[in-house]
């Protein structure tokens, strides 16, 4: 059925994976003659991509939701996403939702959409999420200077803390073969960048569940995609979004550390620097070899970006906890962190773990984490000052300036030139300026340093 004269607008929430699962979803829309507008437009369909880390994710739906229906009171409104799988039930009766699709459904959202006026209840089609057994490629493009492109889904982990494997269900990747393909087709579009997305990348390589049963056949490794990729025509730049510590093997490290395309840039999760927090959070991994990865990484990558998530006011975290995470991150030469505080999640072991720690406590220990954060990259980019870099400046005019991210992920500003934007640029690193942001200039016929 043609749409060619109806409008789509989306709204994201969440991850980098979830992003790149919007622009697919906006491609098929597109693809059956639906106009794409931003979500402050008046539209005939919104689409809510939802996430299942959001706090208050109940409050935010809503608020999304009445965001919509006050620019166009009859459109159709489809909520889609990990919220959309765990909550099904509570979403649907959320004023002027048309239709709730889980994990399974959220591609063939086409086949649900009904434009002859708004529905009395909203429609539920989810699954059991061990029906999510498949996995759906998705990559953005048009969104930014960057594409996002989705490799993995899914995981087998089982973090006391977390509701995803219950959103997403178990790991499982697209083929090698096809991650090439998906990265010529961004390469092909004009794209520079490619951030590599999942649910847990390091655990790449499963294929699609045998015979239906809980099986799965590990055909390759996260590894073996990185080598691959690093051949790519028309990209110049991999960065790897996430990897947990006790994937990230030394083959990964000194193979980027070389490598032509991928970027001395690694996001490491950490969650605590105790180990009886790691314990009960049941991370694969103890403090020492999160450690060991840093150092590794840094003795062949001086200049290497290192990005650490951390959850603060996990039940039962001490003050004496807090603070050997505290102390054991100041001393990790690491650039910057994510901090989480902890909240509390329907159907996880950690709900019903004692030692619940006050909201107040939760607070005041991530304002402390977020100041250190601070202290970290200003640290980090101080560093960099008078280093020659290269830099791809993203399209957006702001105030007369262009931003960008050097390899090494320093963001970093000029005035404004169009003739430049998503063009690799060789600059040299200046001061800061009042945001805490670089100022730079640009060279000419300068070799990359890094």
């Amino acid at each position: 059925m043609p749409f060619s004269d109806k409008t789509v607008a989306f709204h994201t929430l969440g991850c980098k994976l979830n992003f790149s699962e919007t622009s697919t979803i906006a491609r098929l829309f597109q693809e059956k003659g639906f106009t794409k507008k931003t979500f402050n437009d008046a539209a005939d369909v919104y689409v809510i991509n939802t996430c299942s880390v959001t706090e208050n994710a109940d409050k935010e739906c809503k608020s999304i939701v009445k965001a919509a229906l006050a620019k166009n009171p009859e459109a159709f409104i489809a909520v889609v996403g990990c919220y959309a799988q765990l909550k099904p039930e509570e979403i649907s009766k959320i004023e002027g939702v048309d239709v709730v699709l889980g994990a399974t459904e959220k591609f063939k959202l086409l086949n649900y959409i009904n434009l002859s006026g708004k529905q009395i209840h909203a429609q539920i089609h989810n699954c059991e999420i061990s029906e999510a057994d498949f996995f759906v490629d998705a990559y953005s493009v048009g969104d930014r200077t960057r594409s996002f492109l989705k490799v993995q889904d899914g995981c087998d982990y089982s973090c006391t803390f977390c509701t995803i494997p219950l959103a997403r269900g178990k790991s499982r990747s697209d083929t090698i073969e096809n991650v090439i393909s998906n990265a010529k087709k961004i390469a092909s579009s004009g794209v520079k960048e490619i951030v590599l997305t999942g649910v847990n990348i390091g655990d790449f390589g499963y294929g699609q569940f045998i015979d239906g049963d809980n099986k799965k056949r590990k055909e390759f490794t996260f590894f073996d995609l990185v080598k691959e990729l690093d051949d790519v025509e028309g990209i110049e730049r991999f960065r790897i979004s996430s990897i947990e510590p006790n994937l990230l093997k030394d083959e990964i490290i000194e193979f980027v550390s070389k490598s032509k395309l991928f970027t001395p840039h690694f996001h490491v999760p950490l969650q605590s620097g105790s180990n009886a927090i790691l314990k009960k959070m049941k991370r694969r991994y103890v403090r020492e070899l999160y450690s060991e990865r840093v150092e590794r990484i840094k003795s062949l990558m001086p200049d290497c970006c290192i990005g650490v998530d951390v959850i603060v006011g996990f039940p039962g975290e001490t003050e004496e906890e807090f603070l050997e995470t505290y102390n054991f991150v100041n001393a990790l030469d690491v650039s910057y962190l994510h901090v989480f505080t902890y909240s509390e999640r329907d159907n996880t072991e950690a709900v019903s773990m004692e030692g619940v720690v006050p909201i107040a406590e939760r607070k005041r220990r991530n304002k402390m984490l977020r100041i250190l954060s601070a202290k970290k990259l200003r640290a980090f980019y101080e560093k960099q000052k008078g280093k020659n870099l290269s830099v791809i400046f993203e399209h957006e005019n702001k105030n007369g300036f262009m931003y960008g991210f050097t390899q090494n992920y320093v963001k970093v500003k000029l005035p404004f030139d169009l003739s430049i934007c998503n063009v690799p640029t060789q600059i040299v690193i200046g001061d800061f300026d009042e945001e805490g942001n670089m100022n730079c200039q640009v060279l000419q016929d300068t070799p990359v340093l890094l």
